[in-house]
């Protein structure tokens, strides 16, 4: 496993210091369709000397993501990457459906064969980000600033962690759930206290607070409140026990479950869902909370959230001030294709694909 330290220079201008775990066996073709090798081994053998470009797109509204991770592997793995022209648009850029994003020119037996890995970074890094984007916009839907904090480390296996954590990052989310996610912009994990804690303490959620702010007296102290499904009389004891130290209580009901508030006051009940985290209940906590004199205590929503969910509790107007999500920021909906469209400075392409040029890319300077 080679770890490259890619920093970017020249026309392009990125964050820099960004450290790529790139396989040794990428340059064996390992990971690339055996169709891509054989053609690498027929340019060599029959065209060695042809300059073809190939481009690269979608077909979606989206947040390009994935272009330095591409440029580095690129630049690692090609026998001579001086001979590459490279423009690209930048991680972040907001790109349309068909725009092309990259263009690599050169012999093809220099970086042809990376085609589908290409597709598969751009196409996962953009999918995250785009999700996030979209589910970023939905919270702030009412004119307040609203984190997300992303919390896929569940939802696929471990080693996308750092990849997928930056590409939620140049979505918009900057509270990420383990120090992984972190790696390539260079913060560490954001997280307080998982149902695990609670019932080591035997569900006295006082006791399992405590013990947390007594052991992490610097992290901001959030309560997590839905372990024993009662949800607003388990933040009013956090919030009574702790004060102004008490900075924000978690709800993470299960969607199969009925919180007790609505078992204790069942005239509420008949006109909407009532399980899960619903918006009823996180107005029953606000006003809860402030009854007491809690105003300053907030209020982090998880558990199933995804945009369109997102979307409903932020024009019914719950008072919500911080969601976390996890699977639904993780689906790869954006697929990306690589197309050869010149061959020797002229046009040359399959049937229906034609060279796109787009004056918004950049070179890229090795």
């Amino acid at each position: 496993m080679k770890e490259i330290e890619w920093k970017m220079q020249g026309k392009i201008k990125r964050l820099t210091n960004y450290t790529f775990k790139f396989d040794d066996r990428v340059k064996e073709g390992w990971f690339s369709a055996v169709y891509f090798l054989k053609t690498r081994e027929l340019a060599d053998k029959y065209h060695k000397n042809n300059i073809v470009t190939m481009q690269f797109f979608q077909k979606s509204e989206a947040v390009l993501c994935g272009t330095d991770e591409v440029i580095a592997l690129i630049h690692e793995f090609s026998d001579h990457p001086e001979a590459l022209e490279i423009h690209s648009l930048k991680d972040g850029d907001k790109i349309s459906p068909f725009e092309t994003v990259l263009t690599i020119t050169g012999p093809y037996q220099e970086f042809g064969y990376l085609e589908g890995m290409i597709d598969g970074i751009l196409a996962r890094r953009t999918s995250v980000a785009t999700s996030v984007y979209n589910v970023k916009k939905a919270a702030e839907l009412s004119g307040k600033q609203k984190p997300v904090i992303f919390m896929g480390d569940r939802d696929d296996h471990f080693m996308q962690q750092a990849g997928d954590g930056y590409a939620a990052y140049i979505g918009g989310s900057t509270a990420q759930a383990t120090h992984a996610m972190n790696e390539w912009w260079g913060k560490e994990g954001m997280g307080t206290m998982p149902h695990a804690l609670i019932q080591l303490f035997n569900g006295d959620i006082v006791a399992a607070t405590r013990a947390y702010e007594e052991t992490f007296p610097n992290d901001e102290l959030i309560a997590l409140v839905d372990y024993n499904n009662d949800v607003i009389t388990d933040s009013l004891k956090v919030a009574r026990a702790f004060g102004s130290k008490l900075k924000g209580v978690r709800v993470d009901t299960s969607r199969t479950l009925i919180d007790q508030y609505f078992l204790r006051n069942q005239e509420t009940l008949g006109t909407f869902d009532p399980r899960g985290v619903n918006a009823e209940l996180i107005f029953a906590l606000r006003r809860a909370l402030d009854e007491e004199g809690f105003h300053h205590v907030k209020i982090v929503v998880s558990g199933g959230f995804n945009e369109s969910r997102i979307v409903e509790f932020e024009k019914q107007g719950v008072p919500v001030d911080m969601y976390g999500v996890g699977s639904s920021l993780l689906k790869i909906h954006i697929g990306f294709t690589g197309d050869l469209v010149m061959l020797n400075g002229e046009a040359q392409a399959k049937a229906g694909r034609r060279y796109r040029p787009n004056p918004r890319l950049e070179k890229v300077e090795f």
